[in-house]
């Protein structure tokens, strides 16, 4: 695709990576602080310059159904579209300074992928859309190779951006921050109606979906707000669509607020389950994140932190009452 189109009479380009669709003079940046009018193109600054890279289990994406028990090569650079103050990766995401001593071709990135036994890449740390034309290039390499694609997004993505990762991305978890669109707008600097397109839109073109909300009391925790949510995620993406409701734990500029309470995600655990929802999970708390059979409720999947002490599943079905588990397990 073209990731951003001319507008001749104002002598500006608008970026179309994401919702925010920048309007850019020469020589400007966008929101995101890492794409940039060059010469009346879209240069994408952080382009082979990764600021972070690890191996991690794919389920601390978190990702629960795309190969469990395997590792993904995760990656980010500096730079985001949104300004959450609980962000837990602020040191990169609000940073524009970008290391150009580091850098990693597509090519180099899949190989180390491969190299190191991973069977994912996975774009992550900071919001990967703002250097989508990298990821893309990377995930077209990594695909040919065998290698799945997971974006981890705040799901701010273009509509066209979505319609173009059809062709290479295998999975995405996609944070679903709010239930209140002015929340998202004055805090976040997003917008939940573009949130809420990108998930039907990942979901229509054959995308693996996850979503995750950080549950933060006072903020996105209120009965109704979940039971929206819940409602939204099984009526509009499926019951099918895993949830991982995970803990706050004060960082960045919300370092006076406390901690989410386990009784809290158990909470909106329950409003999750009555709304349908057939596989939701508990993060950043001491317990299991286990994956049981919809229908029989036979144990597939013991997963103690990130590690999967037991997959019972037989060519994606349950082993008792033969149900197809949706998810990606080849």
């Amino acid at each position: 695709m073209q990731y951003y189109k001319t507008i001749p009479e104002k002598d500006k380009i608008i970026c179309l990576l994401c919702q925010h669709y920048c309007q850019m003079k020469e020589g400007q940046v966008g929101i995101c602080g890492v794409n940039k009018n060059e010469a009346g193109e879209l240069k994408t600054l952080v382009y082979g310059h990764p600021s972070t890279a690890n191996i991690d289990p794919v389920e601390k994406k978190p990702i629960y159904h795309l190969l469990p028990g395997s590792t993904a090569l995760s990656f980010g650079t500096v730079g985001c579209n949104f300004k959450c103050p609980f962000c837990q990766n602020w040191q990169i995401s609000q940073e524009h300074s970008i290391d150009t001593s580091v850098e990693i071709s597509p090519q180099k990135m899949v190989d180390l992928a491969i190299e190191n036994g991973t069977s994912s890449i996975a774009y992550t740390y900071n919001e990967p859309t703002i250097f989508y034309p990298y990821a893309k290039d990377i995930g077209v390499l990594a695909r040919k190779r065998g290698l799945k694609n997971i974006f981890v997004t705040n799901g701010f993505e273009s509509p066209k951006v979505v319609k173009d990762m059809a062709s290479w991305l295998d999975a995405a978890n996609v944070d679903l921050k709010s239930w209140d669109d002015a929340y998202y707008k004055k805090v976040l600097k997003g917008g939940l109606n573009a949130v809420k397109e990108t998930l039907k839109g990942m979901i229509e073109v054959g995308i693996w979906v996850e979503v995750t909300t950080l549950l933060i009391e006072g903020e996105n925790d209120s009965n109704e707000d979940l039971q929206s949510m819940a409602t939204f995620i099984a009526d509009e993406l499926g019951t099918h669509v895993p949830w991982h409701l995970s803990a706050f734990h004060p960082d960045y500029k919300m370092q006076d607020h406390e901690s989410t309470k386990l009784s809290t995600l158990q909470r909106a655990s329950k409003i999750a389950k009555e709304a349908g929802l057939k596989y939701v999970y508990l993060g950043n708390v001491p317990v299991h994140g286990d994956t049981y059979c919809p229908d029989c409720g036979e144990l597939l999947i013991d997963r103690t932190g990130y590690s999967v002490t037991k997959n019972a599943l037989i060519d994606g079905r349950c082993p008792k009452c033969n149900r197809a588990t949706e998810g990606v397990w080849e």
